[in-house]
């Protein structure tokens, strides 16, 4: 009996070891899909500033700039084990709102919109302190369709939890997920 609970000992602690190694292995990893560089423990969101109302077509709506840093803020937070900082981050995520605009999207019979489009994009200054190749900057985009009969405000909160979440998960996947 105890030459059994020996070998299972030896099972139990050969299985332990190689995990240990194969999570070692890996490199800092997060089960979220998060690639944290090496070196890197802190992020940086600067302030997203609003500035789609100097776009022909597009409009300023109140603390939409506000709304969207916290938003990409939070994801960071949530599937990272990085800490947020106000300055000197290692990981500095920074840019502008360059369009938010109602477009309609589908005419009915009698030439009225029988469908409307809201669409954000979003101008992303991406820096990496640690490694200077990873910088980048790009235009993220998104929409959300609803009924031409209500107004943004009808349809606001919805339409900004789907487009914060499609923008800043894009957001996520070119700068931590690398996919």
């Amino acid at each position: 009996m105890t030459s059994m609970k020996w070998m299972q000992n030896k099972i139990y602690g050969s299985i332990g070891v190689l995990c240990l190694l194969i999570i070692q292995s890996c490199g800092i990893y997060s089960f979220t899909g998060a690639s944290i560089p090496p070196g890197v423990s802190t992020y940086q969101v600067n302030f997203f500033e609003n500035q789609a109302g100097n776009r022909p077509g597009s409009t300023v709506e109140p603390g939409l700039d506000n709304d969207f840093t916290i938003a990409l803020q939070d994801l960071i937070i949530n599937q990272t084990n990085l800490d947020l900082v106000t300055t000197d981050g290692q990981l500095i995520y920074e840019g502008e709102i360059t369009e938010y605009s109602v477009t309609p999207m589908s005419a009915t019979a009698q030439n009225t919109a029988a469908q409307n489009r809201l669409k954000m994009t979003v101008a992303l200054r991406y820096i990496n302190t640690k490694r200077e190749e990873d910088d980048f900057n790009k235009n993220y985009s998104f929409f959300y369709d609803f009924p031409a009969e209500l107004q943004v405000y009808d349809i606001k909160d919805a339409a900004h939890k789907e487009i914060f979440d499609r923008i800043t998960q894009d957001i996520f996947n070119d700068t931590l997920a690398k996919w």
